[in-house]
């Protein structure tokens, strides 16, 4: 199973079709289900603790607005955890929009500069393109390996462990 990155981030259509052909989709969905259901959350409308607004500073400087740096805070652990993405151009905002360009352009450089396999596809327009779009997915999905590698295990592990030595 490999992690896939998908942008838009919260496509549902991309999260499931990433799941059906077995692997994980990174997206902001179960970032913010993480964070709806973390008690340690004093506020749950705001859903933020002390620790975010830093973590978005490991991603964007000061200077950028302040919601790129919280959609960082969200966006950059995925990114880090990328195995695979799936990148489509040009989407509706109904098909699964962040709100932001700004934090779309980064995140996309990001992706991009960790050299994993991408597969970059134009936003269908017709049912035929719609068939391609789908098929397009599908063989890049089938062509990621189904098994982890040791170092992804091993990551895995550490990172467990991590998170329990926080609690």
């Amino acid at each position: 199973m490999v992690k896939v990155f998908i942008y838009p981030i919260n496509s549902l259509i991309l999260a499931d079709l990433v799941e059906r052909f077995g692997h994980r989709p990174l997206s902001m969905m179960n970032q913010i289900r993480e964070k709806v259901t973390n008690i340690g959350l004093d506020s749950p409308p705001i859903n933020i603790t002390s620790e975010d607004p830093k973590l978005g500073l490991k991603y964007a400087a000061i200077e950028v607005p302040a919601g790129v740096r919280g959609r960082m805070s969200l966006i950059g652990p995925l990114i880090e955890e990328t195995e695979a993405a799936i990148i489509v151009e040009n989407p509706p905002a109904n098909f699964g929009c962040v709100g932001c360009n700004r934090t779309n352009e980064l995140m996309k450089y990001l992706v991009r500069s960790k050299n994993v396999p991408i597969l970059e596809v134009k936003y269908p327009e017709s049912s035929e393109e719609a068939r391609d779009f789908v098929s397009q997915i599908a063989e890049f999905l089938e062509s990621l390996p189904k098994e982890k590698s040791e170092e992804s295990n091993k990551a895995d592990k550490e990172k467990t462990a991590e998170e329990e030595d926080r609690k």
